[in-house]
């Protein structure tokens, strides 16, 4: 009979792996915001932490910001139960498996971002190119704000870019336009990969727009959706949030 071990690549997917395994990052991220921003979420933070929750705010105030924390934590623990009453096992190795492919695929992944980056764009072929066109630009910060930051990105943007995005073009593509699932599903990605690299050009904290960084962005999009697909949720969530972490201390980069 296959061990929940042998079958690593299919249940590292699964909620009750996947939400359980991002759930730290959430937490950390949380407790270094609160730390060095307070209650203000318009202080310094992660722009799609607070695209996200001024949303909720808007609709209801400091009542909608509770909302969101119950949709969050409710949601993913309504998802995590309804896949342990399915399954009957968690096993604490999967984690430690999920923790080292999340830190391999950090390390390789500004390498093969550049890589295809310098395809696109004749000349940029290193992460170190690519980190000389303002990928890299949080250095103006706290070394403490930036990993604050790092960490908000492996949650926040992976939920609103991948996970509520790229399914909401997709079910477009599908519902609207009528595409196959395969067309819908390219149109996701591409567009989804667009929108994320601009999210990072907007707002008073947003990066000076130059096609190096945007079109590495562009591809870390791509990329990103690619391991979302593949991988599920928190191995992408702690892949892109180490990958920004390891740029700050200056591991890669």
């Amino acid at each position: 009979m296959p061990t929940p071990i042998s079958n690593y690549w299919r249940v590292a997917q699964e909620p009750r792996y996947s939400l359980i395994f991002g759930l730290p990052l959430l937490l950390a991220y949380e407790v270094l915001a609160l730390s060095l921003s307070g209650y203000e979420i318009a202080g310094v933070r992660n722009g799609a932490d607070v695209l996200v929750k001024s949303l909720f705010l808007a609709l209801g105030g400091r009542e909608g910001l509770i909302a969101f924390g119950v949709v969050l934590l409710g949601g993913g623990a309504w998802l995590v139960w309804k896949d342990y009453r399915r399954s009957r096992s968690i096993h604490s190795g999967i984690f430690a498996l999920m923790a080292a492919e999340s830190v391999l695929c950090a390390l390789v992944f500004g390498l093969v971002t550049g890589t295809l980056t310098g395809f696109l764009l004749p000349g940029l072929t290193t992460m170190g190119d690519a980190s000389s066109l303002g990928i890299n630009s949080m250095a103006a910060w706290s070394l403490p704000t930036q990993l604050m930051i790092s960490l908000g990105a492996g949650i926040y943007e992976e939920l609103l870019f991948r996970v509520i995005l790229v399914a909401g073009l997709a079910w477009l593509g599908r519902r609207v336009f009528s595409w196959s699932a395969t067309g819908s599903g390219v149109f996701a990605v591409i567009v989804g990969a667009l929108i994320f690299s601009a999210f990072h050009y907007v707002g008073p904290y947003g990066d000076r727009l130059e096609l190096g960084s945007f079109t590495f962005r562009a591809v870390a999009g791509v990329l990103f959706s690619g391991l979302y697909l593949l991988r599920g949720f928190g191995i992408t969530a702690w892949t892109h949030a180490l990958y920004d972490v390891f740029l700050a201390v200056g591991v890669i980069g």
